[in-house]
């Protein structure tokens, strides 16, 4: 089924009340990102566009966000604890960081409350915790996709910037991409930056330039988010790069649309986070209110990539808020 298709057909059967039937409302609790990160704010859109429809049959949607990424872990599962704690029916989580991460949603399955992994962790996972599905993007597919389109491009040495060392979602983007340029005919490498450099552009632009230089080998740069992306873009311009250094980001912003229309930046792998969190809410909500099921396991939403070939389409997406 067409992604297009089963959005109508989740909005549908969110929307419609079943005259006579005795149903649950559906009490959801989505955690997410720190509000200054942009891609969340996507995230946010999808989930204010499914809300009314959760409302509408007597639920209610709240969004947990975490403050900063400092204390990435503990806080995520605090969150998580917190959601517990709100006694909601259903869960919408990131499965960011396992190893913290797991047994606390395992406590949340316990609980009864249903769970759908979104954005981080996959199907397996989510069969493991006992999810009831995953709805994102194979992050380690998106990687092989990015390091691909590198080596079709003709880059040879790849550089992937991580600013969010040790989270598995991240880490599987990285790899995905050294695999991909690798496979290619290529190679590549990760340049893992403290945690704390995530949002911080001059540290992150500093430590790309000061790679580029150490390495004139390095023409092609990949970022884990569409902020690194911009800090990507000052340091190849600083390091004297521009035009020898192919530059690709994972999701995008307006700032990186706009590189990629004026070609300073290549591509942007899109995992559509507005469609993750859309049919994140509105699959758990049916599926706590009508007892519904989806045989699609899971619900992938993503690698896309967007370039010059496709880049108007894109910004119309854009100026309706869901891109």
């Amino acid at each position: 089924m067409k992604l297009a298709h089963l959005t109508k057909v989740l909005a549908t059967t969110a929307l419609v009340a079943f005259a006579g039937s005795a149903t649950m409302a559906a009490d959801i609790a989505v955690v997410g990102g720190s509000n200054d990160d942009a891609f969340w704010n996507i995230i946010k859109k999808g989930i204010d566009d499914a809300t009314p429809a959760v409302e509408a049959n007597g639920g209610s949607v709240n969004y947990l966000r975490l403050v900063n990424y400092d204390n990435f872990a503990p806080d995520v599962v605090q969150l998580i604890r917190t959601a517990i704690s709100m006694d909601v029916d259903g869960l919408v989580i990131p499965n960011w960081v396992p190893e913290a991460e797991d047994p606390a949603i395992k406590d949340a399955v316990a609980a009864g409350i249903k769970v759908i992994l979104m954005n981080a962790g996959g199907a397996e996972k989510a069969k493991e915790l006992g999810a009831i599905n995953y709805v994102g993007s194979d992050e380690y597919v998106a990687g092989k996709a990015g390091g691909a389109y590198f080596g079709s491009h003709g880059q040879k040495n790849v550089l992937c910037i991580n600013t969010l060392p040790g989270t598995a979602n991240i880490e599987a983007r990285c790899k995905g991409v050294i695999d991909g340029i690798t496979e290619a005919g290529g190679k590549g490498a990760q340049l893992p930056l403290p945690s704390t450099s995530f949002g911080d552009a001059t540290a992150v632009a500093e430590a790309i330039k000061a790679e580029l230089s150490k390495d004139d080998t390095i023409d092609g740069v990949i970022t884990i988010s569409a902020g690194d992306a911009d800090s990507a873009a000052i340091a190849v311009e600083q390091a004297g790069k521009t035009g020898k250094t192919m530059l690709g980001s994972f999701d995008m912003n307006q700032a990186g649309l706009d590189r990629i229309k004026a070609g300073t930046q290549t591509f942007a792998i899109d995992q559509q986070p507005y469609l993750q969190s859309y049919l994140a809410v509105s699959l758990l909500a049916s599926a706590i209110d009508f007892g519904t099921d989806l045989p699609t396991n899971p619900v992938l939403t993503g690698p896309g990539i967007v370039d010059a070939s496709n880049i108007e389409a894109t910004l119309a997406g854009v100026a309706k808020g869901a891109r």
